[in-house]
């Protein structure tokens, strides 16, 4: 296990703690993972539901908001690690959110649930490091493509999402459900290859970071001998004592058994993985739970014709409301037991990797 320099900032355990909205990652748990050397990252995901104008003005709720959890990690972090948002592509603020990062001083914009095609763009002229979210070997090669035809620059990192992860995923419900999508131990090597004509374009290396099913050293050591230069851990940080969400959201993933874990439809068009609550069983016996209004978080989302408004689902989830949340998690649910700070999560991980690869 080695150090991994990105745009000038030094990880000195490539632990990168994946963006988990609504509330869940945010500046407590982001800047406890980059004080311990790691990158933390803060979810731009409607930041703002706890603001005294959220209802009335939840756009400018957010950003003023996102803003507050960024200065906040970065003061923990006290100049360690690197401190990163998970701007969501699929979000109707995700251009906005981007560049609110950039102004509040964020070390790196990691971009998922969608292909962040424009995103240089976005970022133009700023000292941040850039990376997407992929979950194929072709999306990584078209997306490096695309940059550097479109605005001359590479992904300063790039995380590649397997289909055990938590959350949205980027991968059709039935490849997901029948165990047919690649695995992350296949997609790893396959997007190695794909990047190399990019690195050489580039004069250095664009360090890919595994996600999905990360749970331990082990897991870490093994991508690593895959090529991987550093993991994505998301699920359990959601045990540790500086996660942003309610110790009632703790305890109910604590809880969880591995058979808790089903895969659910999101009004934005993608499978994701989720606790079986109240909610979800609801929903997949054909209930509608017509949302009584829309913040308009997302652009694909019917608004007020979805089935059931997601915004509202995850922030009843990270307040502990079981019966009426949406708890996302990764497939390792099962395996969590115990709170743990996150020095004691990351010092572990980084124990149990070391000792694999020596």
């Amino acid at each position: 296990m080695n150090s991994l320099t990105i745009r000038g900032r030094t990880l000195s355990l490539p632990i990168l703690q994946g963006g988990m909205g609504i509330g869940v990652s945010l500046g407590g748990l982001a800047g406890a993972v980059a004080q311990c050397g790691g990158m933390g990252t803060i979810s731009t995901a409607v930041t703002g539901f706890n603001e005294p104008d959220f209802a009335t003005n939840p756009n400018g709720a957010n950003l003023r908001a996102l803003e507050q959890e960024i200065k906040k990690a970065k003061k923990l972090a006290n100049g360690l690690g690197m401190v990163a948002v998970n701007a969501m592509v699929a979000t109707t603020q995700y251009a906005d959110s981007v560049r609110t990062a950039i102004k509040s001083g964020v070390d790196a914009v990691v971009c998922g649930a969608g292909l962040a095609l424009d995103l240089p763009e976005i970022a133009a002229g700023a000292d941040v490091a850039l990376a997407p979210i992929v979950s194929s070997s072709r999306a990584a090669a078209t997306l490096c493509k695309l940059w550097h035809k479109r605005f001359g620059v590479l992904p300063d990192f790039m995380v590649v999402e397997g289909p055990n992860a938590g959350g949205h995923l980027g991968f059709e419900q039935e490849a997901v459900q029948n165990n047919t999508a690649p695995s992350l131990d296949k997609l790893v090597p396959e997007i190695i290859e794909q990047l190399k004509p990019f690195e050489t374009l580039a004069g250095r290396k664009i360090p890919l970071f595994a996600a999905g099913g990360i749970f331990n050293g082990s897991d870490a050591a093994r991508m690593e001998s895959l090529g991987a230069a550093g993991v994505q851990i998301a699920t359990r940080f959601i045990g540790t004592y500086e996660c942003d969400a309610s110790q009632g959201y703790k305890d109910i993933l604590l809880a969880a058994k591995a058979e808790d874990a089903c895969i659910v439809k999101s009004p934005v068009g993608m499978p994701g993985r989720a606790l079986a609550s109240p909610l979800v069983q609801r929903l997949a016996a054909g209930e509608i739970l017509t949302p009584k209004r829309c913040v308009n978080c997302l652009v694909p989302c019917k608004k007020l014709d979805s089935i059931y408004c997601i915004a509202h689902a995850l922030i009843e989830a990270v307040r502990g409301n079981w019966e009426e949340g949406l708890f996302f998690c990764g497939s390792n649910v099962g395996r969590m037991n115990r709170m743990m700070s996150v020095r004691e999560l990351m010092e572990e991980i980084a124990a149990e990797w070391r000792s694999k690869t020596q």
